[in-house]
């Protein structure tokens, strides 16, 4: 349990440094919820909407994956838990403006994006809770480096329900980004963009990515001798 909790709160802590990531994807929807609903109380229903039908979106992904790799054949090596990390600190290197190789990932989900994004579309404008809700269940599987991140960390779990966990707890992380409105919004996105902020965030990523891979490298190598004695 104690290990569990310190996964979800490290895929939480993930959501919350991928802020600026978060504003440059979903901004732009979050202004129009913002524009549907002049009234503070409304706005926030509006937005709270539409990341709770995000957050399923991340959910069910992340079941789907872990399930996936908990299916795969054992090898013996950590190789989830290998992408796992490298994903971690391709994000780390994509928020820098070292390496944008996440890009590339980026692209290939667009051929899913292409025929989703339509369905949201028929919800437009986002003028209820309802609709909201809707668009953020098909924004859910925008194509985004920072969700490939995060769901790379979730499928390594190989457990569906640990999977789904990861990703909400993420999605999470990523609501306070989402959630500030007005002008606490334009300070909070000013902040974040500075390139000191963004190297930070950056370096963040790079030391859990290289954390996740020395973690179950370690595993792996320092046990299976022991094994491999014992057995003998």
């Amino acid at each position: 349990m104690p290990e569990l909790v310190a996964t979800l709160a490290a895929a939480a802590l993930l959501g919350l440094l991928g802020a600026g990531h978060c504003f440059a994807m979903c901004g732009g929807i979050v202004a129009a919820l913002s524009f549907a609903a002049p009234a503070n109380a409304a706005r926030w229903r509006l937005n709270l909407g539409y990341s709770t039908g995000r957050i399923f979106s991340y959910s069910m992904v992340g079941a789907l994956a872990a399930g996936l790799v908990s299916s795969l054949p054992a090898t013996g090596w950590p190789l989830a838990r290998t992408v796992a990390g490298l994903l971690l600190m391709a994000m780390g290197l994509y928020l820098a403006n070292w390496w944008r190789g996440l890009l590339w990932l980026e692209r290939g989900g667009h051929w899913l994006w292409r025929g989703l994004k339509p369905i949201g579309d028929r919800f437009l404008p986002l003028d209820t809770v309802p609709k909201a809700l809707m668009v953020g269940l098909v924004w859910g599987w925008l194509p985004c480096g920072l969700v490939y991140a995060a769901l790379g960390y979730a499928a390594a779990q190989a457990d569906p329900l640990k999977g789904a966990a990861v990703m909400l707890a993420f999605g999470a992380g990523t609501l306070p980004a989402l959630l500030a409105g007005g002008a606490f919004a334009a300070v909070l996105k000013s902040g974040l963009s500075r390139p000191r902020t963004r190297l930070v965030m950056a370096i963040a990523y790079l030391i859990f990515g290289a954390w996740t891979l020395a973690g179950a490298w370690s595993h792996t190598l320092f046990h299976q001798p022991y094994h491999a004695h014992h057995h003998h």
